[in-house]
């Protein structure tokens, strides 16, 4: 064949929307003898990439860092001072609790970048008149065990719900309630979505309520006692401006803490 008729086919049928009409010219022109196989088979794979695959195009960085394939690093994690020692070896009856790990978690990656969003944001709650403490203290950095780094609420379901001031693309939440003390917050459920009220594209990223006494539907998450490294939730690369966290009551008591909610993420493009 000659070599100009081969630069022109390919040239021709390896580009835009020409592949595919193209490639149905080359079998038609190898049945009759112009085009060799080979180059037949060529075009014909151009033509229909492999699954997952799209030939001829480039992947946005922010696309990338939402579905985790941006270069990924360890998040800046600043945990506080343990309060106590361990965890307790024996459950509460009726606890759904996570299995034990042993040594401390491992670090989460997520791709380069990634850092706190949530420092300082605006925090309103279902608990209008908190009994200890202000709102603004779920993210002001402290946290650490004592006695003024906490806000509680009142008792049965209650919720906080930070305003990240514009969308974001999430990563991961790290939650502390109160933890001075060993214990279980019930019904632990941490939502996302794009409005205020909680109506618009609304998103479940954590739920631990087994009987759906939330009203939020049934949770398969695990219930989790409290230390000093907090609950890391993965979030996976979702896209919301608002953050709302649930509880109800715990181990300890009927009322609701928080210590410090992090967000880790980045600008929404």
């Amino acid at each position: 064949m000659d070599s100009r008729i081969g630069a022109f086919w390919l040239n021709r049928l390896l580009t835009g929307a020409a592949r595919i009409k193209g490639a149905a010219r080359v079998v038609g022109a190898a049945a009759a003898g112009v085009v060799p196989a080979a180059l037949t088979l060529a075009v014909l794979l151009a033509a229909h990439p492999a699954h997952g695959q799209q030939s001829g195009s480039t992947t946005p960085a922010g696309d990338a860092a939402r579905d985790g394939r941006a270069e990924q690093s360890p998040i800046e994690l600043k945990l506080p001072r343990p309060a106590f020692k361990g965890t307790p070896k024996n459950a509460p009856a009726g606890s759904n609790l996570e299995a034990p790990r042993k040594g401390p978690r491992p670090p989460f990656m997520a791709p380069k970048g990634v850092r706190c969003i949530s420092g300082g944001k605006p925090v309103t709650s279902s608990d209008s008149e908190p009994i200890v403490g202000s709102l603004s203290l779920v993210t002001d950095g402290d946290k650490e065990a004592n006695s003024g780094s906490y806000v509680e609420l009142g008792p049965r379901l209650q919720w906080v719900q930070i305003d990240l001031k514009e969308p974001h693309v999430l990563h991961a939440v790290v939650l502390w309630h109160y933890h001075a003390s060993a214990r279980i917050y019930h019904d632990v459920v941490v939502q996302v979505a794009d409005d205020a009220d909680f109506v618009t594209n609304v998103r479940t990223v954590f739920n631990n309520d087994h009987d759906n006494s939330s009203g939020l539907g049934l949770g398969a998450d695990k219930e989790f006692w409290e230390t000093y490294e907090g609950k890391l939730i993965a979030v996976n690369g979702l896209a919301a401006r608002y953050v709302r966290l649930y509880s109800n009551g715990s181990t300890a008591d009927d009322m609701n803490h928080y210590t410090e909610v992090e967000v880790f993420g980045l600008p929404a493009k």
